[in-house]
């Protein structure tokens, strides 16, 4: 088996595994996700995959297109079981993302369409973020760690080796990373401030 099917294969198996957690906390009411991040990220991942394909990402796109399904199945579900206190800021985030895919429709450049999906997903992050920072508690921080390995794993699978192949993947693994470390620290200063 070629090493970047190989890699292909493990960075989607690691995908499942990142999720399992998210699945089983959201059911248990642990996790609680905000509908507008994974409403973005489901139509901004899929987007990313399909500049990824078009430009011949290969087994390095696998994990990506595996993660645009499982955006769109937590955006249902975070309908149901997520956070529904939808505030202004979260309003605009989603205007702004809008926006931007409008734009991205308009444009037949890759690059110039992976930027505006990289400036679309940090509108739809912040959201999460916001929620994050206040209840910290409910997300599942493995979960982004392990999102984080995936796209590191996806990137050496990529069959061809371009800034519009390698930018979204390398983001990917920088905000989730970042959003990982974010949920830490919220819970340990939250954690001391409450022992006070």
């Amino acid at each position: 088996m070629p090493y970047k099917i190989l890699l292909g294969s493990i960075a989607t198996v690691v995908a499942f595994i990142a999720y399992v957690p998210y699945f089983i906390n959201i059911f248990r009411g642990k996790t609680k996700p905000h509908a507008f991040s994974w409403l973005v990220w489901g139509v901004i991942t899929s987007i990313g995959f399909f500049a990824q394909v078009a430009e011949q990402g290969g087994a390095g796109s696998w994990v990506t297109g595996f993660s645009a399904l499982v955006c769109f199945l937590i955006f249902f579900l975070a309908l149901a079981k997520g956070d529904r206190h939808f505030v202004l800021f979260d309003w605009a985030n989603l205007f702004g993302a809008g926006i931007a895919i409008l734009l991205w429709l308009v444009t037949g450049e890759p690059l110039f369409s992976v930027i505006l999906v990289i400036i679309i997903d940090i509108l739809g992050f912040l959201p999460t973020y916001r929620k994050g920072f206040y209840k910290p508690h409910e997300e599942t921080a493995t979960t982004f760690a392990l999102n984080s390995l995936k796209f590191a794993i996806s990137i050496p699978a990529l069959e061809a080796f371009t800034l519009v192949t390698l930018l979204y993947p390398s983001y990917l693994v920088l905000s989730n990373g970042a959003f990982m470390l974010f949920l830490l620290v919220r819970r340990k200063r939250l954690a001391l401030s409450a022992q006070r």
